[in-house]
């Protein structure tokens, strides 16, 4: 029923507060507007100009009774200058736009019949032109005495005193909502791998939240320590088993020897891989720094080109200066041009920044992967067979996933897609610019 209503609802905690702050003050001022004002300087103005209606009716009576002269000494002891007039003389007729008073004023005095026209100009005097007989009298007498005085005063307090208190109220409720703020913020760092320092402060309930953040960010930390220091036992445990395993494979005939020294080596690289991953998800500690991404990535063209892999790079970075983790971002690239020199011929890196994110592409003419599995293949310990198999030395499917858990930790992301330039596999690092 109200959802139409969402799509003008402020999307800022900041901003929905404010409206809730101010509606009550506008609705109120508009209350008192329309009821107080409107109704009490109505209901004032009506009294008081049909008490001077009555004036001018007793000054007609004296006219056709007594005359003119009569008349006139009437009028001047009730306050109002009379003259005799043609009745061709030039009478203007003028009321203010925003002279809402005045609209009361002339329907009262011209309810009288003796009265023709009423003139208002201005705050300070009312012109009437009233016919007795054949004659015609201009009578003039201030404004006060049909209108209450300053009406508009009140208006200006209400605006004046709730502009005043509005402002108040909006540096409180500032102080108020930073503490959720500054919550978000280290909520929002501590996804992307980063521990800013927080305190919890503000109310009651702000501070609980913050604290029960302080204690999960901490258990999750010691959770992730005590996993790597586990699989870092792990894997030094069973580094001896597998070095005399080597040793005694070597007093084998070379017949029987190879394969299963080959089967050794796939169980040390499945060790190192998994160590690497877990590194690489308890990644909180390491710092992010000022990097020039075009810098990194040179760098990287030129340690691949001692191994014989030819990278040719398009797209120019604009920013020199963002804050990455560059090892890890090194890293992630590092795996996917494995990944892509593995299986293909021609490795491309393309890189931009666009909608202010970072987006480090790494192009392969090889026979890419059917956009069913792009999920599939993002996930720990996949090998897609038989385009991509462990005969070709692709690991122990952790490249990618690794790769994805840095750009999260970034808060970004890695995507995969067909490449547009080269036909192949296209793997794209999005990294959001927070400088």
């Amino acid at each position: 029923m109200f959802k139409w209503i969402k799509s003008y609802i402020p999307k800022r905690l900041y901003f929905r507060a404010a409206l809730i702050l101010v509606f009550p003050v506008v609705f109120l001022q508009l209350i008192v507007s329309i009821v107080f004002i409107q109704r009490h300087f109505e209901g004032v103005t009506v009294q008081m100009t049909r008490t001077v209606a009555a004036e001018l009716d007793l000054i007609t009576e004296v006219i056709e009774r007594e005359g003119a002269v009569a008349a006139q000494q009437i009028a001047r002891s009730l306050g109002m200058s009379m003259s005799i007039v043609a009745q061709d003389t030039e009478f203007a007729e003028r009321r203010r736009i925003y002279d809402l008073t005045g609209l009361v004023v002339r329907r009262e005095l011209l309810a009288l019949s003796e009265i023709l026209i009423v003139d208002l100009p201005d705050n300070k005097r009312v012109n009437a032109r009233i016919q007795s007989g054949q004659e015609y009298f201009d009578l003039q007498f201030p404004r006060r005495r049909v209108s209450a005085s300053n009406p508009h005063q009140l208006i200006v307090y209400l605006l004046f005193f709730g502009a005043f208190f509005t402002i108040i109220a909006f540096f409180y409720l500032r102080n108020q909502l930073r503490p959720i703020t500054r919550l978000a913020d280290a909520a929002e760092a501590f996804g992307h791998g980063e521990n800013v320092q927080y305190d919890p402060s503000g109310a009651l309930e702000v501070r609980a939240a913050g604290q029960a953040f302080l204690d999960m960010r901490e258990r999750i930390q010691r959770h992730l320590k005590q996993r790597t220091m586990i699989l870092s036992g792990v894997s030094h445990d069973l580094r001896t088993p597998i070095t005399r395993l080597k040793l005694g494979l070597s007093f084998l005939p070379k017949e029987q020897r190879e394969p299963l020294e080959k089967d050794v080596e796939d169980m040390n690289l499945l060790l190192n891989e998994f160590l690497d991953f877990a590194k690489f998800e308890n990644e909180t500690d390491i710092p992010f720094e000022v990097t020039n991404p075009s810098l990194l990535v040179e760098e990287l063209i030129e340690n691949f080109s001692r191994t014989n892999v030819k990278i040719e790079t398009i797209g120019e970075i604009s920013e020199t200066s963002i804050k990455l983790k560059a090892f890890a971002i090194k890293r992630a690239l590092e795996n996917l041009i494995n990944n892509a020199s593995r299986y293909s011929t021609q490795v491309l890196i393309e890189k931009k920044i666009e909608n202010n994110f970072l987006i480090l592409s790494v192009h392969d003419d090889g026979p890419g992967i059917d956009e069913s599995q792009y999920d599939e293949v993002l996930q720990p310990f996949t090998r897609l067979d038989p385009s991509r198999n462990q005969n070709k030395g692709s690991g122990v499917g952790l490249g990618l996933p690794i790769a994805k858990e840095i750009a999260e930790g970034h808060g970004g992301s890695l995507k995969l897609s067909k490449s547009s330039l080269i036909n192949g596999l296209c793997a794209s690092l999005i990294i959001p610019i927070n400088n």
